[in-house]
């Protein structure tokens, strides 16, 4: 009686087979691409950079900005209960968060909470249309849901080698840290659109 192997794939071995357990050859480790670094600092730029301008137009009013007063009504008109807190957070959130993206420092973390921001804003303008072209103007959820999704794209991919992150543990496999942040951002986000609105 002979031996036989208990696996139906070819050079499997098995139990009391003798034939050769194949060993996984040595992957070799990722080459750096300096295009994809480039691109992910030109989006953390982008997506940062619009945010960081945004907070600073809240929290100090520059650039024509409305304050952290003129904001809270405008929250309060929205229907948000604890509205000057609110605008404090939104405006702080914008500004420190952006400036960590553009700088790519805790960027998971930093991303996922630029997205909480955009989800309230695309949950209250989402009847209004998605073109900015259209009658709803600025009003309308285009732009929202692309700052959005790039900002969720940055948390999941981690902010590349140009960046402060580089080397770290939530940079090097960004991908479960970054759903991690998503999750805690997207809960931030319905729980204060639910709970305070």
């Amino acid at each position: 009686m002979t031996d036989q192997p208990t696996s139906i794939l070819p050079g499997a071995g098995g139990f009391g087979s003798s034939e050769p357990t194949p060993t996984r050859p040595n992957r070799r480790p990722l080459a750096w691409n300096p295009g994809t670094d480039t691109g992910l600092l030109l989006l953390r730029l982008a997506v940062g950079g619009t945010f960081f301008a945004h907070g600073m137009h809240i929290v100090s009013g520059l650039w024509g900005g409305p304050g952290v007063a003129e904001f809270a009504r405008t929250l309060e008109g929205f229907g948000y209960q604890q509205a000057p807190v609110l605008a404090w957070v939104a405006g702080l959130t914008a500004l420190v968060g952006g400036a960590l993206v553009v700088l790519g420092f805790l960027t998971p973390i930093a991303a996922a909470g630029l997205l909480g921001l955009m989800i309230n804003s695309v949950a209250l303008k989402v009847g209004n249309g998605f073109f900015v072209a259209s009658p709803a103007g600025a009003n309308a959820v285009e732009l929202d849901v692309v700052l959005a999704l790039a900002a969720a794209a940055l948390a999941l991919t981690g902010a590349g080698r140009i960046a402060i992150d580089k080397g770290r543990t939530w940079n090097v496999r960004p991908a479960p840290w970054g759903v991690l942040a998503l999750i805690i951002g997207v809960t931030a986000a319905v729980l204060v659109f639910v709970l305070l609105r």
